[in-house]
């Protein structure tokens, strides 16, 4: 099992240059997140995705494509708008059908998972890095909602993550700055944050994303994105989720202000995260994978840890789990109606 299995990672350019090329060799990652910066256009997208695929089938291609203010693409894909738009139809099946659109298109390119839905419920009237990227105020909203979309999701060809658990919505920090902390009770945080997770997990949604956020009432001394007892406790034990843990950005300031990438690598896996993101530097995705070697050889990381999460990001790949659905006229018009009807 190659520690690089456990790393999903961001690259600089629209392309597979040399000098890309020879720093995914070093890392191995299971994965490459995708950002503005990637993208010029429909066709060149398909060129880099395939790519990617060629160089290593197992990778796992993923996007923050939610609608609204988190978009990673220009035209000719279509512009959704936020969740909090799409809640206001008030219907699930609306819902489904924008994650369906979504999917479709990103399947049509190459990219295989979405980070998305958001399942956090807005319940602090200051908390801006949320705000309109939630569907709600109220657990139930939010999990009828976020789990239609997550369901058109897969309809269309990609695999779903739901994010950020344990709850973001009652922050108001923003994790890509500082450590936000949610001073909620354990009885708060399970009737309120934690109901939208518990419905996903009940409806085997195959992949979630941890917060950069420190929940004293769950653990006092670590962000639940490092934090054993809420992700192997809470999420694996106690809702029983058996898909994959994925954490937010390691390079978020929550995070990178207090430790170095080996530590953060190593703590996240040792909690029971699958999934280590790596979004922008390649220099810190190799240091994360140095931590995860080291830690491997010492035993400050059990193999059966890191294989048992290897072995869940390779069931995302597995045969059935990619189901391409072609787009025949981009702007797809069926889909462009749809954002237009909602905005």
């Amino acid at each position: 099992m190659d520690p690089g299995a456990l790393l999903m990672v961001g690259i600089p350019g629209l392309t597979l240059d040399r000098a890309t090329r020879r720093r995914l060799a070093r890392i191995r990652p299971g994965g490459i997140i995708l950002f503005r910066r990637n993208v010029r256009s429909l066709a060149q997208l398909r060129r880099l995705c395939a790519d990617l695929h060629r160089t290593d089938p197992r990778l796992l291609i993923g996007i923050d494509h939610e609608g609204g203010r988190v978009n990673r693409l220009p035209p000719p894909f279509t512009a959704f708008p936020p969740a909090a738009t799409v809640a206001a139809a008030g219907s699930p099946r609306v819902a489904f059908a924008v994650g369906r659109a979504m999917g479709r298109e990103l399947a049509s390119v190459g990219i295989d998972i979405d980070f998305a839905p958001v399942l956090d419920v807005l319940t602090h009237p200051r908390n801006r890095v949320i705000g309109d990227r939630a569907f709600g105020c109220t657990p139930a909203q939010v999990a009828t909602l976020g789990l239609a979309l997550a369901r058109g999701l897969r309809a269309g060809g990609v695999v779903p993550c739901g994010k950020h658990f344990p709850g973001h919505g009652a922050s108001r920090g923003d994790s890509h700055v500082v450590l936000p902390r949610v001073r909620r009770s354990r009885r708060d945080l399970a009737r309120i944050d934690l109901a939208p997770f518990r419905r996903a997990v009940a409806a085997r949604i195959p992949c979630l994303m941890t917060a950069h956020v420190l929940y004293p009432a769950l653990d006092r001394a670590s962000p639940a994105s490092l934090s054993a007892p809420i992700v192997s406790g809470i999420l694996r034990r106690g809702l029983g989720f058996r898909g994959v843990v994925v954490s937010d950005d390691l390079e978020m300031g929550a995070v990178a202000h207090r430790l170095a990438p080996e530590e953060a690598a190593v703590r996240a896996v040792a909690a029971g995260t699958d999934m280590l993101l790596v979004c922008a530097n390649l220099g810190v995705a190799e240091r994360a994978r140095a931590g995860l070697v080291a830690a491997l050889a010492d035993g400050r990381i059990p193999f059966e840890r890191a294989r048992e999460a290897a072995a869940r990001i390779a069931r995302l790949r597995a045969p059935g789990t990619r189901r391409r659905a072609p787009i025949a006229r981009w702007p797809a018009p069926a889909h462009a109606e749809l954002a237009r009807r909602l905005s």
